[in-house]
């Protein structure tokens, strides 16, 4: 939690400076008469602007994949429908009129001073966003993009040649950050200032971009071990690259963004998947004594309101609340959660687009980790807003768990199932050890589970991390190949709570897992495996073109197309 007593101060400074720049749709800011131009602007607002912009658009790309790799609920039953290209206006605006066109300014500016370290931030976010855009959309503007009233129709760069220019700016940025600067930006959000991290995080981002091309480059698993051989990468949590936010609600609101959209006052404005709450309760539904599977970190992402879900596990039906409740599960869903998960872990299914009903102080919301909100310490309360840590909650970009499942698929991939083992439990105990850390101190162990709900009086945490990893351990050892991708896959994506970019990578990429619970929708229509293009770029651009679906694979995922390749509708 670095330097979040400075968070207002850069609202502030984002409202002040930055408004006319999310506003317009042009991409020549610098001649904008409302807006800044190099010789009256500071390079630190700049820097404070495009620092939370990066985390907005982390946290809009995070979403989208954690819901379709079910981390998080996706509305939407049709693929093809599931989202608009309008739904991506802001956050393309974000990208090319918002932080990029603020890093050229401000590069300008800092190349000046010999403000190397202003640079090579800048490097860092405009590399990971322009690998994102990649991974999401294909072929997007680069080189054109950004050249204003001399060219308002930018022409799209290859996907591939876009991953080359991202790994230049990420070995810029390394230089950069290891020469000297006439003057540090005031605020770093992320690593105060500690350039060895940047470091660290700028090599970590190209071990992520080396994973994602492993199919179409020979030569990226060498370079991804490469990295892990120097040492020089995020492998321990003091140097994870996120965003902290703040408590403040209004002028300005600080909050993580889903802290924001739970806890409000009129109860939870968003569901829970419950395909993720179903895999982390794990197999045991009758009580706690010894569960099966049990994940004490789903206690950590969710927080639930009330004890039981209507007509799940046992409980009493309620028509008015959860009407799915009443029903037995479709045909297409034998064998997977249905409608709720027991003792209150109450969300949705996979592409469930009804209508809602008046749940909103019922159904689980967001926990402590990482939006914020409150600890499930089995109390049952309805939440709201300023409930729990308050929103004081992270926007994860590349953590230490994550490079170890990274670490965890190349051994998978050559063969080496015993050291994709050790590399996943490494993932595991980071990401419990992370995740537990977000709770008070008081808290963290020293709680029960209740023999209320139905357990053992004197159950701790700690016992059931151990009890956790080794049925893990057990279901391992048990599985054949293609089990162990399943498990590393669905373990992967369970760190990844809080940031489905490389969860939705690694599903296009591996096929794992292929237990994920089906779209509601028997007949979705083929997974996406690209985004429409946003409105704004394909309705206003003369050179460039809407796709004809969400078919269309990326440059580096050369799986079989849609329906064949072995995801869950």
């Amino acid at each position: 939690m670095k330097q979040i007593n400075y968070l207002i101060k850069l609202m502030f400074f984002c409202g002040a400076l930055f408004l006319t720049s999310c506003e317009t749709t042009e991409l020549d800011l610098t001649e904008n008469p409302n807006a800044l131009t190099p010789t009256q602007a500071n390079p630190d607002f700049f820097m404070n602007a495009i620092q939370e912009d990066f985390a907005r658009f982390v946290e809009t790309f995070g979403r989208r994949g954690a819901e379709l790799t079910r981390i998080d609920y996706m509305n939407g039953r049709d693929y093809t429908n599931a989202y608009a290209p309008d739904d991506f206006n802001t956050v393309w605006t974000s990208a090319y009129t918002g932080m990029m066109q603020d890093i050229k300014v401000m590069n300008e500016i800092a190349t000046e001073s010999n403000l190397t370290h202003h640079i090579g931030m800048g490097q860092v976010f405009q590399a990971y966003v322009m690998l994102t855009l990649v991974d999401f959309f294909g072929d997007v503007p680069y080189t054109e993009a950004l050249l204003g009233s001399e060219n308002l129709n930018p022409i799209a760069d290859s996907g591939e040649s876009i991953y080359t220019a991202a790994l230049g700016l990420l070995d810029a940025a390394i230089v950069n950050f290891g020469s000297e600067a006439a003057a540090d930006p005031q605020y770093d959000f992320f690593y105060g200032g500690n350039w060895s991290q940047w470091i660290k995080a700028a090599n970590t981002i190209k071990m992520k971009a080396y994973m994602a091309t492993r199919l179409v480059d020979g030569s990226a698993i060498s370079n991804f071990n490469a990295i892990v051989s120097s040492g020089n990468y995020i492998a321990n949590k003091a140097d994870d690259f996120q965003f902290t936010w703040g408590t403040n609600e209004i002028q300005p609101d600080t909050r993580h963004p889903r802290y924001s959209e739970s806890y409000t006052p009129t109860g939870g404005g968003d569901y829970m998947s419950n395909s993720l709450m179903d895999y982390m309760t794990g197999k045991d539904d009758a009580a706690y004594s010894n569960p099966i599977n049990f994940d004490i970190r789903t206690l950590f992402y969710f927080y639930r309101q009330v004890s039981q879900t209507p007509g799940i596990g046992g409980a009493p039906a309620d028509e008015e609340t959860l009407e799915c409740g009443l029903y037995t599960a479709p045909q297409h869903y034998a064998g997977y959660t249905y409608c709720g998960v027991p003792k209150g872990w109450w969300g949705r299914d996979h592409g469930n687009d009804n209508g809602i009903p008046p749940d909103g102080f019922l159904r689980a919301l967001v926990g402590v980790y990482p939006a914020g909100g409150a600890l499930d310490d089995l109390s049952y309360d309805s939440k709201k807003n300023g409930d729990g840590n308050g929103g004081n909650g992270i926007t994860p970009v590349m953590l230490s768990s994550w490079t170890d499942f990274m670490i965890a698929e190349t051994k998978m991939f050559n063969g080496d199932a015993a050291g994709a083992k050790t590399s996943m439990f490494d993932g595991i105990d980071k990401s419990i050890d992370k995740v537990i850390n977000f709770a008070p101190t008081t808290d963290r162990f020293n709680w029960i589970f209740g023999t209320a709900d139905g357990g053992p009086a004197l159950a701790l945490a700690s016992d059931y991390i151990s009890w956790f990893k080794s049925d893990l351990e057990a279901d391992w050892d048990a599985a054949d190949a293609n089990g162990k991708w399943d498990i590393l896959a669905m373990q992967y994506f369970v760190a990844s709570y809080g940031n489905g970019i490389d969860s939705y990578n690694f599903y296009r990429r591996t096929g794992y897992p292929t237990t994920l619970q089906p779209n509601i929708e028997p007949n979705p229509g083929g997974f996406i495996r690209s985004f429409f293009y946003p409105a704004n770029y394909a309705n206003t651009n003369a050179n460039a073109s809407q796709k004809d679906g969400v078919g269309v694979q990326v440059f580096w995922d050369t799986n079989a197309p849609s329906p064949g390749f072995p995801i869950a509708n």
